[in-house]
């Protein structure tokens, strides 16, 4: 049982990270915390809903046209909203984060109402025998798809012209500009991938949970924590904390009860704020830009 609530665990927490990361990348960028992340793969369930129910496009194309979909969200918040506040102070910033939370819940639950929606299922419903360990499908699906996005993610910021350029105006943005780094693409670029991630994540969810326009409000929390327990300013460390959370929600589910799994999560954050404040991975504390 202790190695089927580890798994579960591990493609729980798997999915917790893709919100991590992209509430890392967005905060090291530019001092926002993106309360919108979570709505950001709201919308992307609910486009791949249309673009396959609706539409009757294929799953590779519904799954493509969800991703254009909601990068191209996200590029919109951050080019009519938060580029106009970037010099603002972070409770501005924050606030603003806010107030797309709200207009993507109240404009979902306009026009796709606010009841449930069931997602078909696209895996096998089967369960998949791993050293005698009995996981669904969908649970290995989503471990290799994200295992495979922070491949691409590692890749990217490694050997990427992109990446790295983005990796250099979190260090000094001011040193960034002096090198003739477009400082404002690379911001929208910032909020570009934080939009792949967000649609990944709402895409890889909608089989397992209804979609709704809440559907996402927990899982945002549990990034969040993921992001903080393993430092703000560290992409390995969000991947690190969101998978501690999700094996330790699941085995306190399955030894102490389903009431315990989201106590967990905030007993955790308690714990490693109150002995390291920045976190696991956290480094030394960055100038704000």
């Amino acid at each position: 049982m202790f190695a089927q609530q580890l798994m579960s665990g591990i493609a729980t927490g798997s999915l917790y990270a893709l919100t991590a990361v992209a509430i890392v990348l967005i905060f090291r960028n530019t001092r926002t915390i993106n309360l919108a992340q979570g709505d950001f793969s709201m919308v992307g369930a609910f486009m791949a809903l249309v673009f396959f129910q609706v539409l009757h496009l294929s799953l590779i194309l519904a799954f493509v046209a969800t991703l254009i979909s909601v990068i191209v969200l996200a590029v919109l918040v951050e080019l009519l909203v938060m580029r106009k506040i970037r010099n603002a102070d972070w409770l501005t910033l924050f606030t603003a984060t806010l107030g797309v939370y709200y207009i993507l819940h109240g404009v979902s639950g306009w026009i796709w109402g606010r009841d449930t929606k069931s997602f078909p299922n696209i895996f096998s419903v089967t369960p998949v025998s791993i050293g005698g360990m009995l996981i669904s499908e969908a649970h290995v699906i989503n471990i290799l798809i994200a295992g495979g996005i922070g491949l691409l993610l590692f890749l990217f910021f490694k050997y990427t012209r992109a990446g790295i350029a983005m990796r250099a105006i979190t260090d000094d943005v001011e040193a960034a500009q002096l090198m003739g780094i477009p400082v404002k693409f690379v911001v929208t670029l910032t909020w570009a991938v934080g939009g792949f991630l967000a649609a990944f994540a709402g895409m890889l969810l909608a089989p397992i949970i209804y979609v709704s326009p809440g559907m996402m409000d927990t899982v945002l929390i549990k990034g969040y924590v993921g992001a903080v327990f393993g430092g703000l300013y560290s992409i390995p460390g969000a991947i690190v904390g969101s998978l501690m959370i999700g094996i330790a929600e699941n085995i306190a589910g399955g030894y102490l009860g389903a009431q315990y799994k989201v106590t967990i999560a905030f007993v955790m954050i308690v714990l490693i704020l109150a002995f390291r404040p920045r976190g696991l991975m956290g480094g030394q504390a960055r100038r704000e830009v």
